[in-house]
């Protein structure tokens, strides 16, 4: 089928993004979730034979999906002629066909009939946290000037929030918009509520009302600790026990599985604020990382080690 290929370079890949609609799909050949998608890939290319789609494996061109900020498969990016314009996170057929469709139909195409989905979606974005910031990009890297100053005003008064960014996700960036009645970015929310763009928040800090107004953070370290300890034995992986999302984190729990002991997992795909403090917390730059009651015990490599030398369970269940 000639619209749906595969990129295995950044230079191929560019060279499908031309076309009218390209759909590409970084995925990864031990994700099953992914070889599913790919089946709804099929049939979708057979029903918009304008479109492209594209399969690309995530971890083999690690540039290309550095550069789109893929942390996780399956992940689908949309382009209009070489214009990212669109994103999806994770195996939804259903959120999938109905992008394709949306797009498909283009800017003069008929309004859809799923407005009231996107509401529900806007509501649950919203409500995701206690204190949700809106912003272009991310708290690590701001792509924004406003953007920049609400975070570091955030942070500068000790406010914990979580952020979307809506350069991600164009359905949201507009749709938001409307449901809010506020026609800029970034916007913040606290207990579903908008409280405003920058110059609001500004206000609310020189009036000494912010902290009032948002919930105030805990330390990153008191956080990671908590965590660290919420089981004897924990495991900071890419995914989760149903779910690995990289080979690494697929085989450290293959070897947990089979030692006996129970477990608990943190995704740090969800949570870039762990994902990056654990690296300095522990001094251990790469995941995934086991803690025994607390201590880290290490990566894939030291695990197996210890499997190999029957060291794995009496460390498991903290007796050496």
């Amino acid at each position: 089928m000639a619209n749906l290929v595969e990129a295995t370079s950044q230079q191929q890949l560019e060279g499908f993004l031309g076309n009218s609609l390209a759909v590409v799909h970084f995925q990864a050949a031990w994700a099953p979730q992914c070889g599913q998608m790919n089946e709804v890939m099929a049939e979708l290319a057979k029903e918009h034979a304008h479109a492209t789609f594209i399969k690309l494996e995530a971890e083999a061109v690690p540039e290309v999906s550095e550069k789109f900020q893929i942390s996780s498969v399956p992940t689908f990016l949309f382009f209009q002629r070489g214009e990212k314009v669109d994103r999806l996170d994770g195996a939804h057929a259903a959120e999938l066909t109905r992008k394709v469709q949306r797009l498909s139909a283009g800017p003069d195409g008929s309004a859809e009939s799923g407005g009231s989905d996107l509401n529900q979606r806007l509501k649950k974005l919203v409500n995701a946290a206690p204190c949700m910031l809106f912003m272009k990009g991310s708290p690590q890297e701001p792509r924004c000037g406003f953007s920049r100053h609400m975070v570091a005003l955030l942070k500068e008064h000790n406010i914990q929030f979580s952020s979307f960014d809506i350069l991600s996700d164009e359905e949201v960036r507009q749709g938001l918009k409307t449901y809010s009645n506020w026609p800029t970015y970034p916007q913040l929310y606290v207990n579903g509520e908008l409280v405003g763009g920058v110059d609001i928040v500004k206000e609310l800090a020189e009036s000494r009302e912010l902290e009032n107004t948002c919930p105030k953070a805990v330390t990153l370290e008191h956080r990671l600790k908590s965590i660290i300890n919420q089981n004897p034995v924990m495991l900071f992986m890419k995914g989760n026990k149903e779910a690995a999302r990289c080979g690494f984190s697929r085989q450290i729990l293959e070897i947990l599985n089979g030692a006996g002991v129970d477990y608990e997992t943190f995704d740090i795909l969800q949570d870039e604020e762990v994902r990056q403090g654990l690296k300095t917390y522990s001094n251990w730059p790469t995941y995934p990382q086991l803690y025994v009651k607390g201590e880290l015990i290490g990566g894939l490599d030291i695990v197996k080690e210890l499997k190999e030398s029957g060291e794995l369970v009496s460390v498991l269940k903290g007796e050496s």
